[in-house]
């Protein structure tokens, strides 16, 4: 090889230290991607050994598994691998030893996914910082953690991370990037909360900053913790550059011994280059957010910085090293092809490696499907490293129909519908079609000309939110009880509704009293009685009782809802 390659070699294949003591032998390492190859009871399954024996020898400077969820609740897809206790440590053992006995260290990637918990795999409602769904096909609505449940899951990654180094993993990494719930708490357009865990940025940052507190009270020096984390959603009113550049500036003083970039959700899947516009110049250099990296350089001090996502040639790699934008590149799919991409890139000749783009192909207009076609991609990367746990090679020729055919058989026919009209066999969703156009069509037109007549009626009034998608100011006739600091609504139908829908994006309404209106903030009281509540808008107890049966026999989700007024 030229000059020039044997310095590109050279940058890559120079060893790290990180600040646990812990020695990477490399600089390339293999990115995190979802392997579903748990068992039934999500305990590691000899497929897992077999594929992870492949990247173990693979000549990786460092391996991070797929995300290991900490609740058998909630899980991120089918066949996760989940830590509760140390009930399977002994397959934990074997799947860190089938990597280890190939030279790389392996680190354990911990995970919760919130709101975008798998419907199938999933059979409690999904649970988020505020109660305000994912832009996601088939996933549902899920409802705000209680403060007791965000400790507890605080306590889960502890668990989790202690029973990893049982099983000789040498560090964790915390996923809190591509819209899984540390990204949640993180995200000002998921976490409305008003409590220590919400408001501001430094409201936000506190659960991530308590998971790594409490993960490394847990575990000895000498083992890694790390973190992936967003560079931004890459959504409106989500989380931006400047705010992941605090939350690094704050996860410095934590002990953490490395911070993985990446970017986007699920919902904007940025991480697979999809919604990003990139300069001439940025596409050369490949990596996606290596623009942000070179300028949370500073932010990161000494802490060890990797970047994933768009790495494909050897010079880019080399160059994004030596430049000192990173310590570390991270690659993902194409390892899924190419098990030994460490050594295909240090010891061979190998400049490019190449992972095909799967997508529908989809003009732009139908801007709607593009977390299907971030799923589809996802599915086809996914099938591959389940041929390589049974035994087989990677096949770079798989069909899209083929890897349509595995994520229904995975996901269910939800995968293909958008969340709104993602009504199925679901009997409380068909309930809510029919009510929605009961409601738009013959109820809210009839009270509206009531009021219009000058007719009342003592517990129907006007709510006015502002639209989450148009930003224009909505009314609707509800039905509310009055008292002397505001209003008990009910949101029949939570999130789905409409306004439920408005508020969850933005809390401030206006309420019709009498003849006038009056301004105030409205909030989701999860833990009310609603059927109680419901009662409580009759004036006598018989007349209580027709509202509740009323109301039981029309609910599908309902949620209270209070307003203060201003």
């Amino acid at each position: 090889m030229d000059t020039d390659e044997h310095r590109s070699v050279s940058t890559l294949s120079s060893p790290l230290t990180l600040a646990c003591g812990q020695m990477l032998p490399n600089r390339i390492m293999k990115a995190a991607l979802s392997e579903g190859l748990g068992t039934p009871d999500h305990a590691p399954d000899i497929r897992l050994e077999r594929l992870y024996t492949q990247w173990g020898a693979g000549g990786y400077g460092l391996v991070v598994t797929g995300n290991v969820m900490v609740d058998r609740k909630h899980i991120g897809e089918p066949g996760n691998v989940v830590i509760e206790d140390d009930r399977d440590v002994d397959a934990l053992t074997r799947w860190a030893k089938s990597t280890g006995d190939g030279g790389s260290p392996v680190w354990m990637q911990l995970n919760h996914p919130g709101r975008q918990a798998n419907p199938l795999a999933t059979h409690e409602t999904p649970v988020a910082p505020s109660a305000i769904a994912p832009n996601i096909p088939g996933i549902p609505a899920p409802r705000a953690l209680t403060g007791y449940e965000i400790g507890d899951i605080v306590e889960r990654f502890a668990i989790a991370a202690s029973v990893a180094e049982s099983a000789c993993f040498d560090g964790v990494q915390i996923h809190g990037a591509h819209g899984y719930l540390v990204s949640q708490f993180l995200s000002p357009a998921a976490n409305k909360r008003e409590d220590r865990w919400g408001g501001d940025i430094d409201g936000r940052m506190q659960f991530v900053l308590e998971v790594v507190r409490t993960i490394r009270a847990s575990v000895s020096p000498s083992f890694a913790v790390g973190i992936k984390l967003n560079s931004a959603d890459f959504q409106k009113g989500g989380f931006t550059e400047e705010e992941s550049r605090l939350v690094v500036e704050h996860l410095v003083g934590e002990d953490i011994d490395l911070i993985e970039i990446s970017g986007g959700s699920y919902e904007s899947p940025a991480m697979m280059g999809r919604p990003v516009s990139v300069s001439d110049s940025t596409a050369k250099r490949e990596a996606y957010f290596l623009d942000y990296a070179r300028e949370v350089r500073r932010a990161a001090g000494d802490v060890t910085l990797a970047v994933t996502g768009g790495f494909r040639t050897r010079s880019a790699m080399s160059l994004a090293v030596g430049s000192g934008d990173c310590d570390v590149v991270g690659l993902g799919r194409p390892t899924a092809l190419v098990t030994a991409a460490g050594h295909a890139l240090i010891r061979d000749d190998v400049d490019r490696l190449d992972s095909p783009r799967i997508t529908l192909g989809l003009p732009k207009k139908y801007a709607t499907l593009k977390s299907l076609d971030g799923a589809l991609d996802l599915q086809w990367h996914t099938d591959q490293l389940q041929l390589v746990g049974s035994g087989q090679d990677p096949d770079p020729q798989r069909s899209l129909w083929k890897t349509a055919a595995t994520m229904v058989q995975r996901n269910g026919i939800d995968a293909f519908r958008s969340r709104r009209g993602a009504t199925g066999s679901d009997p409380a969703l068909r309930k809510f079609k029919r009510e929605r156009f009961v409601g738009r069509h013959f109820a809210n037109p009839l009270m509206n000309g009531l009021t219009r007549a000058g007719i009342r009626v003592s517990l129907m009034t006007d709510i006015e939110t502002i639209g989450c998608t148009t930003g224009l100011a909505r009314r609707v006739p509800i039905s509310a009880k009055f008292d002397d600091t505001g209003a008990w609504i009910i949101s029949q139908h939570g999130t789905r509704s409409g306004w439920g829908a408005n508020i969850a994006d933005d809390p401030a309404v206006r309420l019709r009293v009498g003849d006038r209106w009056r301004s105030g903030t409205a909030v989701f009281v999860h833990d009310d009685d609603v059927t109680a509540r419901a009662r409580s808008f009759g004036g006598n107890p018989l007349l209580g009782r027709i509202v509740g049966a009323a109301f039981a026999a029309l609910q599908t989700t309902p949620i209270t809802v209070r307003v203060t007024f201003d």
